[in-house]
């Protein structure tokens, strides 16, 4: 196989943002398992200074599924809801409110991400985006890992916060 070949078609892609995202997983709990029934305080804990939240974390991942749909459609940057990039300064302290509108924010930027790929031309899966070397496969399976990696830093700083 070529660098250049899509690793996987469309509904393999979609199944993997399902998996990683919402729907039941093999390896545990996926990102929004890992959020499932948490509160404010819970997700507004920071462990050390320096280190990101849990509500940080939600709203970072809600960033990058929204930064993969805009490349994949050559989207403009700057349509985000929330001022900034990457990582974001919450506003503190986190109330329930804030903390559901996050929940909310990460929910619609996974929605319009799995439309996105949804309707994406099968036969652009193994092209990369303009201005990048990393074929569109591979950006989504990127998301996919992306939600999953950040679905483990969130178990263990539950795990932190109950000093287990």
């Amino acid at each position: 196989m070529k660098s250049t070949d899509s690793l996987i078609g469309r509904e393999g892609l979609l199944a993997l943002l399902d998996e990683a995202y919402d729907h039941k997983a093999w390896h545990g709990p996926n990102l929004k398992g890992a959020v499932r029934r948490l509160d404010a305080g819970t997700a507004a804990w920071r462990p050390a200074s320096g280190r990101h939240t849990i509500a940080e974390i939600v709203v970072h991942a809600a960033y990058w599924k929204y930064a993969v749909r805009r490349r994949l459609r050559g989207d403009k940057r700057g349509s985000f809801p929330l001022k900034g990039s990457n990582w974001f300064a919450l506003p503190e302290p986190i109330d329930e409110r804030a903390w559901r509108s996050y929940l909310r924010l990460l929910d619609a930027q996974h929605a319009e991400l799995r439309q996105t790929v949804a309707e994406f031309p099968p036969k652009r899966l193994a092209e990369a985006t303009p201005g990048s070397q990393i074929i569109n496969a591979r950006l989504i399976c990127g998301a996919a890992m992306h939600d999953i990696y950040h679905a483990g830093q969130i178990q263990t700083l539950k795990a932190l916060q109950k000093g287990t």
